[in-house]
């Protein structure tokens, strides 16, 4: 999700200080980073064997998987949705389950919610029916005992007999709720009376995974969404002339599309530009849909290996399609495509090539992450007044019109959910608790795609992004990274060590590697992990087994500290014995300090303070130079800016 910029804009305005550690005596006691803290949890399931210390998977790796059949009716008028789904949960681990726990995302709209003020009452969602292996459950009288009872944002079913290793359960469940204008702070709802976007709509099954077990921390609106992956097929039953889109392929396309529409989105699947599938001239029942059965349509999807299902319903909408390669899964020389879909209405020029952008990002990120975009189609919807920035979700993404916004901005936002098709929906990480795991790194392939896009030499926008993590640590903002992300404060820290300072730290952990290995850690990393889950130490060990090294000083002092980097040419001398630089490390983050040395007859030469003499305790180290050969009359330490160092104005000696 992007949606923080105005607070980071407010922050960038103000003044610039260091942060108050920076200005005390020095040099104070060295903090020498501790060995990175593995939970209990965690080391337990490298025993056994479903985790291991290289940041690959165990060989004895499982997670639950669940299969879903729904069917919804959404009334735009009324504004409510009303369902019934079926869920067969497997228990692939080797726990005997005597509970089973449901997300109701939609909870946070409950009266007596724990919730923003972004999130209206709307009464959250009515549960009509519970029933697990065909029998009907009651709302549970006593704790432990057989039935149901809703807690928040969860629903906790207790079956009566437990549910066994390898064993599976059916549940059942028919619901209601009324759609919120801007729901899950701004992450689904309504607008306009011409569109509706659903997100967390239906009850879904909680993570059991193997570190924590299961996974009931509520949603608050603020952490997004921790989600187990299942196969789907749902059916949305809509009126007459409001086109559906959604997550997976849409299986009934003749019933639900008029020919001469369907043709036109069947040849978008084949071209390389974009077609105007819907135009203004298609809106209305029978032109943009068929006419239905008593005035509604039926649109059935089916998603396999997915973590989410969402979908949009529109009735004025212009729909551009076009398709985009993503790589050649079968080693034949042929690409692969996906289609791209883009849903924007008239008051969103903006819009216009929102599909070229789409094309280009999903095209760029399959190559980047190492991993091809494994879904159907990419759909980016227009939803304002519901959104600012953009949401993600498998296959979906819903955006702001960003209506007299630049294509740089509107380019950014549009690649910036895209990328999260790999993280969160491919790769699975917790973004309830780690944020900083699917927005971070998020933020890194956005840039990466912008500086490829607009034909930036590197760093280009990590530099940018590099330059807006330093105003906020010279503001005295900084956060650990480890902190649980519903627990981070204040509110402007979340968007700053969730979104800037992970990102920041992936383009430093890159010049701290170098390319090749970064690049191998960072593919190890997304393909070990495609479609499963990955703990942060497991995203630790993947670039410790990539660098050969263990690397615990690095992720202790930038994600388990909140630790900044500030080295300093202390002086220079020369004599008849030649000349002695001292470079002083004046911050607690450890980094190697790289000096470029200029002499009076033009010639440079580099030199390095390895990081393991900050590590062994001290805060000064000197360089030294024979004598004789042109005098030195510059030094300067990392001038290329490979990493964040927060006051570079001792970071130059001149003669």
């Amino acid at each position: 999700m992007n949606r923080w910029s105005a607070a980071l804009l407010a922050l960038l305005a103000l003044p610039s200080v260091l942060p108050a550690q920076e200005a005390r005596t020095w040099p104070p006691a060295r903090p020498v980073p501790n060995p990175v803290e593995v939970p209990r949890r965690f080391a337990r399931a490298v025993e056994r064997g479903t985790r291991t210390t290289t940041g690959q998977p165990g060989p004895r790796y499982w997670q639950q998987w669940a299969n879903y059949r729904i069917r919804a009716s959404v009334d735009p008028a009324a504004k409510t949705v009303t369902g019934s789904e079926s869920i067969v949960y497997q228990n692939r681990s080797r726990d005997t389950l005597n509970m089973l726990v449901v997300q109701l995302e939609l909870n946070i709209h409950r009266p007596e919610a724990a919730r923003d003020e972004e999130n209206e009452a709307t009464g959250g969602v009515n549960l009509t029916r519970v029933a697990a292996r065909g029998q009907p459950l009651a709302v549970a009288q006593q704790r432990g005992q057989p039935g149901y009872a809703v807690q928040g944002t969860n629903l906790v079913i207790r079956p009566g007999a437990p549910v066994l290793p390898g064993d599976s359960i059916r549940l059942e469940l028919d619901w209601n709720f009324r759609i919120p204008q801007a729901g899950a702070s701004g992450r689904m709802g309504y607008d306009a009376d011409n569109l509706v976007f659903m997100a967390y709509w239906y009850p879904q099954m909680a993570v059991y995974d193997d570190v924590w077990g299961w996974h009931t921390d509520p949603f608050l609106g603020t952490a997004e969404f921790y989600m187990g992956y299942g196969n789907y097929e749902y059916t949305v039953d809509a009126p007459a002339g409001w086109v559906v889109m959604g997550t997976g392929t849409l299986a009934n396309a003749e019933q639900a599309l008029p020919a001469p529409v369907l043709a036109r989105w069947r040849r978008a699947m084949q071209s390389d530009s974009t077609v105007h599938v819907l135009t203004a001239a298609d809106f209305g029942a029978g032109k943009a849909t068929t006419a239905g059965t008593n005035g509604r349509v039926s649109w059935t999807f089916r998603a396999d290996s997915v973590r989410d299902v969402a979908f949009s319903v529109t009735r004025e909408s212009l729909w551009d399609a076009a398709r985009t390669p993503v790589g050649d899964r079968n080693g034949d020389g042929r690409p692969d495509y996906t289609t791209i879909n883009a849903f924007y209405r008239q008051n969103a020029p903006a819009w216009r090539n929102a599909v070229r952008f789409e094309q280009q990002s999903i095209t760029h990120h399959s190559r980047f992450t190492g991993v091809m975009y494994p879904y159907p189609h990419m759909t980016a919807v227009e939803g304002e007044n519901i959104i600012g920035g953009g949401m993600e979700y498998p296959m979906m993404t819903l955006i702001g019109a960003y209506t007299g916004r630049s294509d740089t901005a509107v380019y950014s936002v549009i690649s910036h959910e895209l990328a999260h098709m790999w993280f969160p929906m491919v790769i699975g990480v917790d973004e309830r608790r780690h944020g900083w795991m699917d927005e971070g790194t998020t933020n890194f392939n956005e840039n990466e795609a912008r500086n490829d896009f607009f034909r930036v030499a590197a760093p280009g926008a990590h530099r940018e992004e590099q330059q807006q993590y330093l105003t906020f640590v010279r503001n005295g903002v900084d956060v650990r990274e480890m902190t649980w992300t519903d627990y981070i404060t204040p509110p402007l820290a979340g968007g700053f060590a969730t979104y800037t300072k992970p990102a920041t730290l992936l383009q430093t952990l890159r010049n701290l590697l170098g390319e090749a290995t970064f690049t191998r850690g960072y593919q190890a990393y997304a393909r070990g992990w495609a479609f499963k889950h990955p703990q942060p130490w497991d995203f630790f060990n993947a670039f410790n087994t990539a660098a050969g090294r263990d690397l615990g000083w690095f992720w202790s002092a930038w994600y388990d500290n909140a630790w900044t980097l500030d080295q300093a040419v202390q002086g220079v001398t020369s004599g008849d014995g030649g000349t002695t630089i001292t470079i002083a490390d004046r911050g607690n983050a450890p980094m190697p300090a790289r000096l470029v040395i200029t002499r009076q007859d033009g010639r440079t030469e580099r030199r390095e303070v390895p990081v393991e003499t900050w590590l062994a305790g001290a805060r000064t180290a000197t360089v030294s130079l024979p004598a004789g050969g042109s005098p030195v009359v510059k030094v300067e330490i990392d001038p290329e800016m490979a990493f964040p160092d927060a006051d570079r104005s001792n970071n130059v000696w001149t003669r």
